[in-house]
């Protein structure tokens, strides 16, 4: 029997402009989904194509329990988490020998797949491997980590990453005089942030501009825009859609003395609070009892 766990994630700068090319920063966070794996005749498993396809890949039958702290279609990366640590898992418990790089290739395959060509290597990437990520192009670059923190405000309102993928290809196609420098603003924000991560004051304006260029690309919520308000009322330095918006998620960056009221003003309006900070281990072996 093997236990693995991953780690969702959040993109703190330049979601939808990473898909034009633009520079994105994506961290992971504390929240994991943990993955039990076993060698059986009869195997029982969580209905889920991606534990399916991971099965499918390596060629190897066996039960599957799963735990996860991460909500599903929330944006915070859960099915790139189940799926790098059932992958792991299933490496460890049948001691097939892929490395860590393989595991994040592979995972991106199944995402791939079970999402019929649409998915995100930066997703697997950053649950496998942890930490902070720059994302430029098809590039990938680990970041010094910082310790921000962060509350998650869950809108609880179901949303599409491909409609809102989608939503915004037809702005670009319909109006690339409006809808290019909106991409290149962010671009231009991300890089203003990456030379502001040690001042969080700064880091928030950046989060605060992020926000509303998303806004102007068309994938706000009015749900997602009172928990930014919320949060930012609060003392949280910036607050942003982070994701492909339309619902899902919102990260406030806080003082360490605000992160509570901040999470208290989000439940106040509704919305789920996680109270969180970078992971840097990735994915991991977890101990059995």
């Amino acid at each position: 029997m093997a236990t693995w766990s991953a780690p969702g994630k959040v993109f703190l700068f330049g979601e939808h402009a990473v898909v034009y090319g633009k520079p994105g920063v994506a961290m992971a966070i504390k929240p994991r989904v943990f993955v039990t794996v076993r060698k059986s005749r009869n195997p029982t498993r969580a209905k889920s194509p991606y534990i399916d396809e991971c099965f499918n890949m390596l060629g190897v039958r066996g039960s599957v329990y799963v735990h996860s702290q991460l909500q599903s279609s929330s944006g915070l990366g859960s099915s790139a988490a189940v799926t790098v640590a059932t992958l792991s898992a299933i490496n460890d418990e049948f001691d097939i020998g892929h490395t860590r790089e393989e595991i994040a290739e592979m995972a991106f395959a199944v995402e791939k797949k079970v999402q019929n060509g649409r998915a995100s290597p930066t997703d697997t990437y950053v649950s496998t491997n942890g930490g902070m990520v720059l994302i430029t192009g098809n590039s990938k670059r680990r970041l010094p980590p910082q310790s921000l923190h962060i509350v998650v405000g869950n809108t609880m309102v179901p949303h599409s990453t491909a409609k809102m993928v989608e939503l915004v290809g037809d702005l670009q196609k319909k109006h690339p005089e409006i809808a290019n420098p909106i991409l290149d603003a962010i671009g231009a924000v991300t890089l203003s942030a990456l030379h502001n991560i040690n001042n969080p004051k700064e880091l928030g304006r950046c989060m605060d501009m992020n926000n509303a260029l998303l806004e102007a690309l068309g994938v706000g919520h009015p749900t997602s825009s009172k928990l930014i308000l919320a949060a930012r009322a609060s003392g949280a330095y910036g607050a942003k859609i982070t994701g492909a918006g339309g619902g899902g998620c919102i990260i406030a960056l806080c003082p360490r003395r605000a992160k509570n009221r901040v999470a208290g003003a989000i439940e106040a309006c509704e919305g789920r609070a996680i109270i969180t900070t970078i992971d840097t281990d990735g994915v991991r072996k977890e101990k059995h009892d």
